[in-house]
């Protein structure tokens, strides 16, 4: 249960700077950031696997860019099931969710497999 309240909050802290730093992404309001991080995840989990599947073809034809417009159509169709949370055009939905994957893939660095954070601990050795 954890782990996914903490996934959702990574979610959302990644809309967050995807809307601070892509103009035409915006919320209204805390209450609308996270209604639309929890409708991107269930969106993530259930259509987005459909539609990837069925669009393969182009998928390897780009060597995986298309990927990034998938990405991209599920922000934009969040934007449009989330009253408070406005995706305003193609290019900025495609910006922000290249900022939404980096600031989430930073954070889920500190997410271990059970949904914990985890503590990154590094050695120097001095040879």
């Amino acid at each position: 249960m954890w782990g996914i309240l903490l996934r959702w909050a990574i979610v959302a802290a990644g809309l967050w700077v995807a809307a601070a730093l892509v103009p035409g992404i915006s919320f209204v309001s805390t209450g609308a950031l996270l209604l639309a991080a929890a409708i991107l995840g269930i969106l993530n989990a259930v259509v987005r696997p459909v539609v990837v599947i069925l669009t393969l073809p182009v998928t390897v034809v780009s060597l995986g860019l298309f990927l990034f417009v998938i990405n991209a159509a599920m922000l934009k169709l969040t934007s449009a099931m989330v009253e408070g949370f406005t995706v305003a055009s193609f290019w900025s939905a495609v910006f922000g969710s290249l900022v939404l994957s980096l600031a989430s893939l930073v954070l889920n660095a500190f997410v271990n497999d059970r949904g914990g954070i985890t503590r990154i601990q590094v050695d120097v050795r001095r040879g």
